[in-house]
């Protein structure tokens, strides 16, 4: 098919093209409007540049930012590296009375969900605690902002998606709701999960007769409402009669989600509270950086710390010591890596880019917080810092690299064609080269790349991160050429008329080349390259 595409293409376009690019590549731009110094291209054989076109231009990366995030975290905390989620507490149990504060403390645990909180919770039950004389405090204070989903724009019409859910270091849930809508007849049925403190949800919704699989055409916003203490989530727009589907959608408060479902879960655990479920002050981000993410417990819910070095046993001279009650840890590192390039995950992105500035590994705990460096920078500036810092190390140039998220979900985030390419070749020689190529979609087989390539040689054989905004493409990976040699390629299209399928129709016509092609390209001839 690809193949054919080609052929047609330089049949429409005549024998014009860019004089840097194969002929075939330059005549699916011209198919597709697509000017030339829209688009960016690098294809690497070894130390060997067989195309290199608009290489150093700036551009709009989309999601393929995500290689920066993902390789620099493999190489800062290795394959090892898990995040944690801990509850601690100062305070003495007495006759099942804990006589002071829990404290909830995150880590930038990628897997905290409703079921972990249960197990958590469960582990304090079984140490007899069934009632809390203080308050819950919800400590956040590993990233700075604590709480950087306060006062951002949204970045599209759709700020209730998962893919625009911006985390914290407490982020439980991806504080997403799962909401079933069952409709029989002319009655609608809604059923919301997880369950909840005082939160509701109810429809204004209108039926209608359209087909159950287009019911997404009907849907609109979702919104909140508050009555005192009360939430109700209220789904707006249209559905079908006779239909059922399940969708999750984003539209509580950090701090609403977490409590509301903490004190359902402890409820249901036969537990109380007596003071309030709040915040921890900005004081408590010396605590979070400082403090070792686990203190040795003097109870036996310690035993697992007990191998921790001395100096990874004490709070900070100004806070209170606390010990470890119960703690959770995410899967490790790779596997974490694989969901963001997979399925380009940006809310995990983000969270490790985060990572990248505020944690470090533990060969014991899995993770502990970087110590502070007496300055004011943010998390985010913390976590670019490393990212230059390898790339220095691996001298690739950093000029024109702009960050803001390291998810590539951004208007500002930019970087060129042939830093993508240095990344590409920096993973090849890493140690954990296996653990990064393993993260990466495979062209007709899974990810977002699943359904590409079906018919070219490149399935099976290529390894290719993907990204796509309003006028933006991309891809960045590796391709085996037809001579069985592994083949670095990057492209990136800034253009509107990328849009409708025509831009990734180009992108799949690089790779496509870079499969079938078994020779050299030389710039400004064509008939070097087959």
């Amino acid at each position: 098919m690809f193949r054919r595409l080609i052929l047609a293409a330089l049949i429409a376009a005549g024998t014009a093209h860019a004089a840097d690019l194969p002929e075939s590549i330059s005549a699916l731009l011209q198919a597709a409007n697509i000017p030339p110094v829209a688009a960016g291209i690098v294809v690497m054989r070894g130390d060997t540049t067989l195309v290199s076109h608009n290489a150093q231009q700036s551009m709009q990366p989309a999601s393929t930012m995500k290689l920066f995030t993902t390789m620099t975290a493999l190489e800062q905390l290795g394959p090892a590296f898990r995040a944690r989620t801990e509850f601690r507490t100062s305070a003495e149990l007495v006759n099942g009375v804990l006589q002071g504060d829990l404290i909830l403390r995150g880590g930038g645990d990628v897997d905290l969900n409703e079921d972990v909180l249960l197990h958590m919770l469960q582990a304090l039950r079984n140490q007899g605690i069934r009632k809390i004389k203080g308050d819950v405090i919800l400590d956040r204070q590993l990233f700075q902002p604590a709480r950087p989903d306060m006062g951002q724009p949204p970045f599209d019409e759709y700020p209730w998606a998962y893919y625009n859910v911006i985390p914290d270091a407490l982020l439980t849930n991806t504080n997403l709701l799962k909401v079933e809508m069952r409709s029989t007849g002319n009655k609608l049925g809604l059923v919301m999960m997880p369950e909840m403190e005082k939160v509701g949800i109810r429809s204004d919704m209108k039926l209608s007769d359209g087909p159950c699989g287009s019911w997404e055409a009907g849907w609109r916003s979702p919104d909140v409402t508050r009555s005192g203490d009360k939430i109700e989530v209220v789904l707006h727009g249209s559905f079908p009669k006779n239909c059922i589907k399940s969708t999750s959608v984003d539209v509580m408060d950090h701090h609403d989600y977490l409590e509301r479902l903490l004190r359902a879960t402890w409820r249901k655990l036969g537990g109380s509270i007596s003071g309030e479920v709040r915040e921890a002050d900005a004081s408590a981000a010396t605590t979070a950086t400082a403090t070792p993410a686990a203190t040795v417990a003097a109870s036996p819910a310690a035993s697992p710390d007990s191998d921790a070095s001395p100096a990874a046993n004490a709070d900070t001279p100004s806070a209170p010591a606390t010990r470890l009650l119960a703690e959770h840890v995410s899967r490790p590192l790779p596997e974490m890596l694989r969901d963001i390039n997979k399925f380009s995950d940006n809310t995990l992105a983000r969270t490790v880019f985060l990572m990248l500035g505020s944690l470090q590994a533990d060969p014991v705990l899995g993770s502990r917080p970087i110590p502070p460096d007496g300055g004011a920078a943010s998390t985010p500036m913390r976590a670019e810092t490393a990212i230059r810092a390898w790339l220095q190390s691996q001298r690739i140039d950093a000029n024109g690299l702009v960050f803001d998220n390291g998810s590539g979900l951004s208007r500002t985030e930019r970087a060129t064609p042939a830093q993508l390419a240095g990344v590409l070749q920096a993973g090849l020689k890493s140690l954990w080269m296996p653990e990064f190529l393993s993260s990466l979609p495979i062209a007709a087989t899974d990810g977002t790349m699943r359904k590409r390539l079906k018919d070219s040689p490149a399935a099976l054989r290529a390894r290719v991160k993907t990204g796509s905004l309003k006028s933006v493409i991309a891809i960045a990976g590796y391709v085996t050429d037809a001579n069985n040699q592994p083949c670095i390629v990057v492209a990136i299209l800034n253009d509107e008329h990328v849009a409708n399928g025509a831009g990734r129709t180009v992108l799949d016509g690089v790779i496509d080349w870079v499969a079938r092609s078994g020779a050299s390209y030389i710039p400004g001839n064509p008939s070097s390259t087959r």
